[in-house]
């Protein structure tokens, strides 16, 4: 199969847990970014802001979904996220275990402000 071109399709190719973290942040960015608009971007579902930024990026994995902002949206929750494995913008969220709903609403949000206050654009 080749690159998916659609969120569904992505979504599809996991089952269970995983399923479960794509549809909860799938949820999550509709509910607090209703504008954004859903798109494959290097091969991964992205949620992209109106005026064509990127806001946030989720991938799977075996084991784990990671979702991907930008740096500094990232390292303003460091103290939040002293419990999951983290990298430079990314969040690792292990399959079977709850997704951090509000932290990640919360996120989100942060994401937008720092996008339409600040002009922080993608990485």
């Amino acid at each position: 199969m080749g690159q998916p071109q659609a969120i569904d399709e992505y979504i599809e190719g996991f089952a269970g847990q995983g399923r479960r973290v794509f549809e909860q942040a799938r949820a999550l960015g509709l509910e607090v970014v209703p504008a954004a608009s859903e798109a494959i971007k290097w091969g991964r579902p992205a949620w992209v802001h109106p005026a064509g930024t990127i806001l946030f990026v989720v991938s799977g994995h075996a084991k784990h979904a990671n979702v991907v902002f930008n740096p500094g949206t990232r390292e303003a929750f460091d103290a939040d996220l002293a419990d999951f494995a983290t990298g430079k913008g990314s969040v690792k969220l292990p399959y079977g275990e709850p997704v951090p709903g509000d932290l990640l609403r919360r996120m989100i949000a942060f994401r937008v402000r720092e996008h339409e206050d600040d002009g922080v654009l993608w990485m």
